[in-house]
């Protein structure tokens, strides 16, 4: 007679030798507080992951505890964690040393392109952290580090939700964009740039008032340095 109970505890014996991994502490705070944001964030590196799959070398922007990024880096044949908070990337190289395509930097793109050339680079809820100020140096030090052909995709809330935005959030949302400033800023720098929206975990090109989540695909950076 057949016993369920048996092949299951005889599949998960298989898993036995398996070393838990640590999670970081911004997505640890998640799971704590706001566990079904999880389900948001997860959907946005997909998304990346799928638009980039089979690129050589991909560059992140603004990691954070790199949870996501384990989703991009299966897609991929290296990935480039970068971000401006020295500590919790230390800490995402320590947890995340299994993950052997990924290589963890310190790099600030508001003070200098990257030290060499990348075919793509993607930042998720990184833009609307960046002061307007700052934005212009950011952009054109990224697009310093892309090769010509170079893709690059930004996620951001739409501003047009920010009404529904918690209040920790809306205290680090300096820089917000609609759908037109996004495609705004994304013709500025770059030849081409597609548009889509995001609600929940369904991207989609529907109206874009009703959309809380932007993505700009852009492609061939109009700023391009040959050596530096």
């Amino acid at each position: 007679m057949n016993d369920s109970k048996k092949l299951w505890l005889s599949i998960i014996e298989e898993e036995a030798d398996t070393i838990p991994v640590t999670i970081g502490r911004h997505t640890s705070y998640c799971i704590m507080n706001d566990p079904i944001r999880l389900s948001f964030v997860t959907a946005r590196y997909k998304f990346c992951s799928r638009m980039l799959s089979g690129m050589n070398t991909v560059l992140e922007i603004g990691c954070g505890d790199a949870f996501g990024s384990l989703i991009v880096a299966k897609a991929v044949k290296k990935l480039i964690c970068t971000d401006i908070n020295e500590n919790m990337l230390n800490e995402a190289k320590d947890q995340l040393g299994f993950a052997e395509n990924i290589i963890f930097k310190y790099h600030d793109f508001r003070e200098s392109p990257y030290n060499e050339k990348v075919d793509a680079i993607y930042l998720i809820d990184t833009i609307e952290h960046i002061y307007p100020e700052e934005e212009n140096i950011f952009i054109t030090n990224l697009c310093k580090s892309l090769s010509k052909y170079g893709v690059c995709i930004i996620g951001t809330p739409n501003k047009v939700a920010e009404k529904y935005a918690s209040e920790g959030s809306k205290k680090g949302h300096v820089n917000l964009k609609s759908y037109k400033e996004l495609k705004a800023l994304a013709d500025k720098y770059f030849y081409n740039a597609f548009h889509f929206g995001m609600n929940d975990e369904i991207v989609h090109s529907g109206f874009p008032g009703m959309t809380h989540y932007r993505w700009a695909l852009c492609t061939s950076p109009k700023i391009i340095i040959s050596n530096y």
